[in-house]
């Protein structure tokens, strides 16, 4: 081995990439300053309109100021230096919807760029941003920005060409982010180069890095149908498999003795060759190098669809990097009881009438690996980063799943506006050739239905947002869904059924009202606030008849279901106001670790309450 070139020992390197040194400017070519500004007005204006929402800021209206783009809002700095002055309509569950044309920054009669990181600043009283929070957040807007600003340059497909596209590139053509959380694209710890490796936005393919993990600190987990032997011998094939027992025979070691793992290739040069020297020394571990399949980052970022195979399994990674409020890691003691908890949860609902009438299906987290250093575990309490750094699962793929003439895309594409304004939605809509009412019942009836049944009868609540929902679409329709990230989401909502040991970790002792913010607040306030507003904006439906429907829609599955009326009037969908949980107060109050997962309910952020769009409508 030659020891004088790091860049060739290092597993996967060529002899081109040891003389290579890339233009530091190409990797921030998207940041031109046109661009920049077109970022920022953007930010800012989400900005004000979610911590509006969040009753953060408090914009005053001004009098008898009307526009065709709603009335004209004012909100004055802390300091009263700076004045933000918008024309915005404020819709249903004090949705903020701001016209970013009209959004003015002054000081005085002077007129000022738009800043988000000044932003922040400006209201840093108001947003209760603490000293050892301020810098990281800022740290996390200017990420955001950046992101942002790569997505605003390179060649975008319009709406009408999304809806033609292939499952992957939707993927990896969204804008957005999470709606709510307004420092949504962080990821702290990528350099400039890593981001145009591995953001998903980006779609490079990557190859995943294998190491081989002594089985006296290393445990693989499956659900029933699953084995070790039988998951890697896919995954990895005979060929690479092959190569990897012959890469640790030649260092006189058994691949037998071991288990094979992926991680994230920015893990393994950041994290684990450094923190875990000792466990490379000892041969506790071994690299084996970059696997031979091509993966594509998904909007997670830590989790890779496989781009070569596409029917084998999704691959969830550990990843130390700081994005959206935690240390996007794995917890290897976490991730035992994760086949457990999709084994058990899919024998639950696996005959139930209306699951499978609406199709509503659930892509298991079929098998997980992780491994323990000693040290850290000796060292620190649980939930540390440090016991978070090297563990995986493997994910079924909806391909095989689905029909020659079924579609798939990322439900987050239905909060997708294109550089022309055209929301993907809208585009979907008018290619499915159904009117918009009826091609929203139908979306409702396979999403919205089976979420509240499974609250109504088994008080199980999934985390159903845009990006853990995939869409199936047949002719641009909505035919059924599939869930993902059950284990780490899913919460069972009281004390009365009985599960293993294995599975207990899931159940949540809750008062029934924070049990109905599963719906209120992660279905209606987190998505369907902002997709009604789209749909409105553009004409396409009213948010008056958007919430019709979606009351009609609760009343037909009630009516249908009579044995759970009972559940109906604990759970009641149409009660007048449900506690405002708020999503940014959480971020901004602690944002390298904003929830507990042991007891996320503990950490929830409530200030006031909102008019309950179904009210009156029972």
């Amino acid at each position: 081995m030659t020891t004088g070139d790091s860049t060739l020992d290092r597993p996967g390197a060529s002899a081109t990439e040891a003389t290579h040194i890339p233009d530091p400017t190409t990797v921030v070519a998207h940041l031109a300053p046109e661009v920049w500004q077109v970022a920022n007005r953007r930010l800012v204006r989400k900005a004000l309109a979610e911590f509006a929402h969040e009753r953060l800021i408090s914009p005053r209206r001004l009098n008898d100021a009307t526009s065709t783009r709603g009335s004209r809002y004012v909100v004055v700095s802390d300091d009263g230096d700076v004045v933000y002055e918008f024309s915005a309509r404020v819709l249903a569950l004090e949705h903020w919807q701001i016209d970013e044309a009209t959004l003015v920054r002054r000081r005085g009669s002077d007129v000022l760029p738009l800043d988000a990181m000044a932003f922040v600043l400006e209201f840093g009283r108001s947003l209760q941003l603490a000293d050892d929070v301020l810098p990281v957040y800022l740290e996390e807007i200017g990420s955001t920005l950046a992101s942002q600003a790569y997505k605003l340059s390179r060649q975008a497909l319009s709406a009408d060409e999304l809806v033609k596209a292939e499952f992957q590139t939707i993927e990896h053509a969204m804008t957005e982010g999470h709606p709510c959380f307004v420092a949504n694209s962080g990821r702290l710890g990528f350099d400039a180069r890593e981001y145009l490796e591995y953001a998903p936005e980006v779609g490079q393919p990557v190859r995943l890095f294998w190491i081989a993990a002594h089985r006296g600190r290393a445990s693989f987990h499956a659900v029933r149908d699953v084995t070790y032997d039988s998951l890697i011998a896919r995954e990895l094939g005979a060929a690479t498999l092959d190569r990897f027992r012959c890469m640790m025979r030649h260092r006189g070691l058994d691949l037998d003795d071991y288990l094979v793992m992926p991680m994230h290739p920015w893990q393994w040069w950041n994290r684990i060759a450094v923190t875990f020297a000792g466990d490379i020394a000892e041969r506790q571990l071994v690299c084996l190098g970059p696997g031979d399949d091509d993966y594509q980052a998904q909007q997670s970022v830590r989790t890779f669809f496989n781009l070569s195979d596409p029917s084998k399994h999704y691959v969830k990674t550990a990843l130390s990097v700081l994005n959206m409020g935690f240390l996007r890691g794995l917890s290897a003691g976490y991730m035992r009881g994760t086949p457990a908890i999709n084994d058990w949860i899919c024998d639950l609902l696996r005959d139930d009438e209306v699951i499978a009438r609406t199709g509503f299906g659930l892509l298991r987290e079929c098998a997980s690996v992780g491994y323990e250093n000693p040290h850290f575990a000796a060292a620190v309490s649980k939930g540390s980063p440090y016991l978070k750094m090297l563990a995986a699962l493997w994910r079924e793929s909806p391909i095989p799943l689905v029909h020659a003439d079924e579609r798939l895309a990322t439900m987050a594409a239905l909060l997708h506006i294109d550089n022309d304004g055209t929301p993907f939605v809208a585009a979907l809509i008018a290619d499915s050739g159904l009117d918009p009412e009826t091609w929203l019942r139908r979306y409702l009836d396979v999403y919205l239905v089976p979420l509240v049944h499974c609250l109504c009868a088994y008080d199980l609540a999934f985390m159903p947002h845009g990006e853990n929902v995939i869409l199936v679409l047949h002719d641009s329709v909505p035919q059924r869904v599939f869930v993902k990230d059950i284990a780490e989401e899913v919460a069972l909502m009281g004390p009365d059924r009985p599960m293993p040991p294995a599975v207990e970790r899931i159940r949540l002792d809750v008062p029934d009202e924070i049990v109905c913010l599963s719906i209120f607040t992660d279905v209606f306030d987190c998505f369907f606030r902002f997709l009604s507003a789209i749909l409105d904006e553009a004409g396409v439906l009213s948010q008056e008849r958007f919430w019709s429907c979606v009351a009609s829609c609760i009343r037909d599955y009630q009516t249908s279901t009579p044995h759970l009326a009972e559940k109906f009037q604990r759970y009641d969908m149409f009660v007048d106001r449900f506690a405002l949980s708020c999503l940014n107060r959480l971020q901004l109050r602690n944002n390298r670790q904003m929830v507990d997962l042991d007891n996320p309910a503990d950490a929830l952020q409530f200030v006031g309450t909102l008019q309950n769009p179904l009210a009156g409508q029972r």
